[in-house]
């Protein structure tokens, strides 16, 4: 065996990494979150954040986190079971699971330790986690973690995950999904997996942290986009960092499926809270969510439309998705970085999504699109899009997604 040095063999990957047009680097922001941001010292227009309602540099919001910043503190001191769980905690669990139609809500640090908890916490071995095969790598980590069998299905394929079940012998189904898949935009088939569910008397989880505040009955996401609820064999996981413009996220569903996770959830257990100053902001995104929801969602909505129409006017190829989830499907991962390159020297800030993100070969601009951008600005962009992608192939005339790949 030929040894070599922990140096070499790491820069050996990271050659291989580069090699495949697969290098990642990080731009410094150096200003507050909006359409218009400061990026590596230059401004651009921003359609790469997922602020979709343009709250997270909302003056509301910003005075309520000084306030809240005043009155208690800077940090929670402790995780939720010593001493961390405050009155603005308990209160924004409160008024969430109200909102929601859940029995209870259940605060977490982020996203990523929230979908852990869930799949370490409900399925145990002899138990089948189940999974879109394009859910949130969070959740594929969960499953993987997960001392069950963990199997995951065609995209939003209903037939397969039927097969899947059907094929498997379990104790307790475990079925998780995206509510809006983070890389396509697209929504999944909730109605149908709950069906499902039932059928094999499992529970359902909706990771819907690209739904919470967009789709749904005054914003209360793919759940109740598709006439459902948080209760009974459905859980819910939100994330307040996107639509709500704040941080963190929590868990929705059952009283006896959130207790479950208080007692059993090491990613809950063995974390410090949340500062306080972060649930009490998050209260007033939803108190302006509850006062304005029309407002923000016709603004959302319009400004999706447009850039649908005048993309589709130019002939750029266009996914399904009618959420702010915009994907340009470029194919190759060098020719994505180029064209999200050519984009930036237009003066837009768009990220080239590549692999592992997703799929080999399926390398895309992911465009998002926020309450907060102006007509102009949509319209800039679809003409920068549109010149970038013909200079990437040397065309001069609207472009097809199989000339991309």
């Amino acid at each position: 065996m030929v040894r070599v040095s922990w140096r070499e063999d790491l820069l050996r990957q990271q050659q291989h990494i580069k090699d495949e047009g697969r290098w990642r680097k990080r731009k410094m922001i150096g200003s507050a979150q909006h359409s218009l941001v400061v990026a590596d010292d230059c401004w651009l227009t921003n359609f790469s954040s997922n602020d979709y309602l343009g709250f997270a540099s909302h003056p509301i919001l910003s005075l309520a986190a000084t306030n809240a910043q005043d009155k208690w503190g800077t940090g929670a001191g402790a995780s939720h079971l010593v001493c961390g769980h405050q009155s603005p905690h308990e209160a924004l669990e409160s008024e969430l699971a109200e909102w929601l139609g859940a029995q209870r809500v259940l605060l977490f640090s982020n996203g990523y330790m929230a979908n852990l908890a869930i799949c370490t916490s409900l399925a145990d071995k002899g138990d089948l986690i189940l999974q879109d095969r394009l859910n949130h790598a969070s959740l594929i980590d969960g499953g993987r973690l997960s001392a069950a069998d963990f199997k995951r299905y065609k995209h939003c394929d209903l037939e397969h995950a039927d097969t899947r079940c059907s094929l498997s012998s379990f104790n307790s189904l475990l079925l998780v999904t995206d509510g809006v898949f983070s890389m396509d935009g697209d929504v999944a088939p909730i109605s149908g997996l709950k069906n499902l569910v039932d059928e094999f008397q499992g529970i359902l989880c909706v990771d819907d942290a690209h739904g919470f505040g967009v789709l749904g009955d005054q914003g209360r996401g793919s759940l109740s986009h598709h006439g459902l609820k948080p209760e009974g064999n459905v859980v819910m996981m939100g994330t307040l960092g996107k639509a709500f413009g704040v941080y963190g996220a929590f868990v929705a569903g059952d009283e006896v499926i959130v207790e479950h996770l208080i007692q059993t959830g090491r990613n809950y257990i063995y974390t410090t809270a949340l500062p306080p100053s972060i649930p009490a902001t998050a209260s007033a995104s939803l108190k302006m969510i509850k006062s304005n929801w029309l407002g923000f969602k016709r603004a959302l909505h319009e400004n999706i439309e447009l850039f649908r129409g005048e993309a589709s006017r130019l002939g750029l190829p266009l996914t399904d998705s009618l959420t702010p989830i915009q994907p340009i499907i470029i194919g190759d991962e060098h020719k994505c970085l180029a064209i999200s390159d050519r984009l930036l020297d237009c003066g837009f800030l768009i990220g080239a999504i590549r692999y592992p993100t997703v799929a080999k070969g399926s390398a895309r601009l992911r465009v998002v699109i926020s309450a907060s951008h102006t007509e102009f600005q949509i319209r800039a962009l679809v003409n920068a899009l549109n010149d970038s992608i013909k200079s990437s192939v040397g065309g001069s005339e609207g472009v097809s997604g199989a000339e991309l790949k």
